[in-house]
């Protein structure tokens, strides 16, 4: 490998069964279904978005448009940069797809690329590398996918090529990247070829409706759970492992610390300053890779309003409780809200799990919000208490005043203003 850094996949529990991913590693999914990685990539991007690296997508499979609505409020990420493959390539240069050039909107922050020659491997591989060379760091890749490749391409030849030439290099410029390919889609040469390449290669299947992962290889590592599937399942973007529970031995400091972590809205990077170590142990403590010295955690639990014991007692010995006093309310910070546009508050202790949460959130007068307040899939109810606010959904600007409700589904606003002169004052509830 090129280093001994190990970085977070954005799955706890897969970078314990991987023993953390590596500076350098290409990862394969060879997937039996052509949606399972789907889940395992997000999550990869998500946590690159937290630690603030750059991210390449490589996209063949899917539309512009298409490619937004998977990836939801990531796209509000100015390190992410998706390489359209798509447009003039399956999309065959139709107007229906150009269209969205003409209609792009800047509230989305990251950046696209169209590819004008995808159909030449050569024209790929000087889009890919032109971007690369324009950041810095430890980038992020994530290829989707190998078989749309091969569509557009015609023949494995090809295929084989391009990741032949290209994993290698991409292991040189201490990159990570992730490589999905359809299963069936491929021939079993070409399959093992693939894997002999690459650094780690995990397989993803399904049969009568349940869900397992394999890990076919994990160079210089010695893996106890290689080559045994391992039942999982998936709600939103959360993964859960049937053997989860038996590995952890009840106690999930890691899995724990994330969740507080995300609730109070602040990135690796920024917890890390506040606890006085840097973000790459907290990376490594949210992945179960370390614990936290004794100082540290006492710190940690001290920034995000817990007591120690949270991390380690059961919490399904908790005694119910119905009423919450104004005192263990706590303040959150607002993921790329401008600094003094908007104050929130989670109603409710850090360390309580419900389905519903509730947050008191106050725009200031003469505001506007580029973002949604929250990266969530699900539904979310608001009550305006006072003030008045507009927001942009589905390209039409709605305004609500004192008394409204808003209810959201899965299309979140682009855009909240507060036109004054009064602060905006919003009971909003995110249901899980």
């Amino acid at each position: 490998m090129t280093g001994t850094i190990k970085v977070a996949s954005g799955v706890n529990h897969l970078d314990r069964l991987l023993d953390g991913l590596y500076i350098g590693d290409n990862v394969v999914w060879h997937d039996d279904s052509g949606s399972l990685a789907s889940v395992f990539c997000l999550n990869f991007i998500q946590v690159s978005q937290t630690e603030k690296k750059p991210i390449i997508y490589v996209n063949f499979d899917r539309s512009p448009k298409n490619m937004f609505d998977k990836l939801g409020a990531l796209v509000n990420n100015p390190m992410l940069t998706i390489l359209d493959c798509f447009t003039y390539g399956k999309g065959a240069g139709s107007n229906v797809f150009l269209k969205f050039y003409e209609h792009a909107e800047p509230r989305h922050s990251c950046r696209i690329i169209r590819v004008e020659k995808p159909r030449e491997v050569d024209a790929v591989m000087d889009a890919l590398y032109n971007t690369h060379s324009e950041m810095k760091g430890d980038v992020r890749f994530v290829f989707e996918s190998l078989t749309g490749m091969q569509e557009l391409w015609g023949g494995e030849e090809h295929i084989l090529n391009f990741y032949s030439h290209s994993c290698p290099r991409l292991y040189e410029l201490n990159t990570i990247a992730y490589w999905i390919m359809e299963k069936r889609a491929h021939s079993a040469h070409l399959r093992a070829q693939i894997n002999q390449i690459a650094q780690v290669a995990i397989g993803l299947s399904v049969k009568r409706g349940t869900t397992s992962l394999t890990i076919l290889k994990a160079e210089k590592r010695n893996l106890e759970a290689q080559n045994k599937p391992i039942v999982y399942w998936t709600k939103d973007l959360n993964i859960s492992f049937e053997s989860e529970k038996r590995s952890t031995g009840g106690i999930d400091v890691g899995t724990r610390l994330k969740e507080l972590r995300v609730r109070r809205g602040l990135s690796q990077t920024e917890l890390a300053k506040l606890v006085g170590v840097t973000s790459s142990s907290i990376s490594q403590v949210e992945s179960n890779l370390i614990y936290p010295s004794l100082p540290a955690l006492i710190k940690i639990a001290e920034v995000l309003s817990v007591e120690v014991s949270y991390f380690f007692h059961d919490r399904t010995k908790e005694k119910n409780r119905t009423v919450f006093p104004e005192t263990e309310a706590v303040s959150i910070k607002l993921q790329n809200i401008p600094e003094g546009s908007a104050d929130a508050k989670l109603l409710i202790p850090i360390d309580l799990k419900t389905r519903a949460e509730p947050y008191l959130i106050e725009i200031m007068p003469n505001k506007t919000l580029p973002f949604h307040f929250f990266i969530h899939k699900g539904e979310e109810i608001g009550y305006l208490l006072s003030g008045r606010l507009q927001f942009t959904s589905e390209k039409e600007i709605q305004t609500a005043i004192a008394g409204d409700v808003i209810y959201l589904t899965s299309e979140v606003p682009a855009q909240w203003k507060n036109p004054g002169p009064d602060i905006a004052r919003l009971i909003w509830i995110k249901i899980n």
